[in-house]
């Protein structure tokens, strides 16, 4: 491989929100969803030139930036984006909620499909709308959508948006063609507006395909819009930076006139240079990187085949987040958090921060080397096979 992710990057004392937030010693965090890789070179190098210039005042969007990201996704995705279709702004929470007020006022509802990301809870919450939740079907370790569930909330008259997760955060599920048409006519029917948060959207493993909503027909791309951002796939996360994709011009002026009151319309010269970076020269390293992070996932799936058979996996199609069902513990998720800190010196997420549907589950960060991998899943089994035969010391 021409890139090294194999090296471990010591992030203590770099005010790492995943590695500083616990003051404590010899901890492995396998929680938050960011990566414990350095960025793809051509984008620390774009970085370098840029702090070398010293002067880092108010920052002007060049032209380049459409077009950059206009052609990133009509290489990987086929999704033909216009220039005039993106507005930027600082993140995709920050996104999704300027979304939530430009669209729905308070008192509305929210569709959302959980367990699901833990910010579309606070998101919705802190516009004062009411999450109305379309929780999904598990079975067999598999998630499908309750299509006929959602219908029923869809034709609530209260019902203004539904914010989907494609691909979807806890779950790992990179939604079909199918399920994604059935999920716009439903709402289509109902006047119900689409919102994809695609942020996920590079990190998918073969054969599964992520299929951008906006791009199904310009019909859905006129009554649905998207977020994405560089941030998880090329982890600069820290860089704050994500675009919203609206073809609708009226919906768009809309989320514009909210990205302005919500003051984060306004981005930073280093984001600006690293999503132009990435989407430009980026590819050769984000392909490693899947590829990396697929033998991570593996190598998971066969650690727990061999040693933690009672704890199913979800499979993991898209994401660096593995979902494990725990239920048979019968330990609430968050005593199961502390249980893992405290007598393993492992930090995952309770998954019941992702909605009451994702109690007894816990979700997995494969995002890092693969010896700290290792490390994680052999003190994981310690706590939770404590009757497994192994004199080792935690080091």
């Amino acid at each position: 491989m021409k890139f090294d992710f194999d090296k471990p990057i010591d992030r203590h004392n770099s005010n790492s929100y995943k590695w500083d937030t616990l003051n404590m010693e010899n901890i492995i965090p396998l929680w938050v969803a960011d990566m414990d890789f350095q960025t793809a070179p051509c984008i620390i190098e774009a970085l370098k030139k840029r702090v070398e210039h010293g002067v880092f005042g108010y920052t002007r969007v060049p032209d380049r930036y459409y077009q950059a990201t206009v052609e990133w996704f009509a290489r990987r995705h086929n999704w033909n984006i216009l220039p005039s279709d993106i507005i930027y702004t600082s993140g995709v929470v920050p996104a999704i909620s300027a979304i939530i007020k430009a669209l729905t006022n308070p008192g509305d509802k929210v569709i959302i499909q959980t367990p699901v990301y833990n910010c579309f809870f606070s998101s919705i919450r802190n516009n004062e709308c009411v999450a109305s939740e379309n929780e999904l079907i598990y079975k067999d370790v598999a998630y499908t959508i309750d299509f006929d569930d959602l219908e029923k909330r869809a034709s609530d008259p209260a019902a203004k948006l539904l914010l989907l997760c494609n691909p979807h955060n806890p779950s790992g599920r990179v939604w079909t063609y199918n399920e994604l048409i059935r999920i716009y006519e439903i709402c289509h029917r109902h006047g119900v507006v689409v919102v994809s948060d695609e942020i996920h959207c590079e990190l998918v493993y073969p054969p599964f395909v992520y299929i951008p909503f906006c791009s199904l027909s310009e019909e859905v791309a006129q009554n649905s819009v998207a977020c994405v951002s560089p941030s998880k796939s090329f982890n600069i996360a820290g860089l704050q930076i994500a675009n919203i994709v609206c073809r609708n011009e009226e919906m768009r002026k809309k989320i514009d006139k909210a990205i302005n009151i919500n003051e984060v319309c306004d981005v930073n010269p280093f984001g600006v240079l690293a999503t132009i970076s990435a989407y430009t020269d980026g590819e050769p390293w984000l392909t490693e990187l899947i590829d990396y992070l697929q033998k991570n996932y593996e190598y998971l799936v066969t650690f727990f085949k061999n040693e933690l058979p009672d704890f199913p996996i979800v499979r993991l199609e898209g994401t660096y987040l593995v979902w494990v069902d725990c239920k048979h513990l019968g330990i609430p998720s968050v005593e199961l958090e502390e249980k893992l800190i405290r007598e393993g010196g492992v930090w995952l997420n309770p998954g019941s921060m992702y909605g009451e549907a994702g109690e007894g589950f816990m979700r997995i960060n494969i995002a890092c080397p693969k010896e700290r991998l290792e490390e994680g899943l052999k003190r994981l089994k310690k706590v939770l096979a404590p009757h497994y035969e192994d004199d080792s010391d935690i080091q």
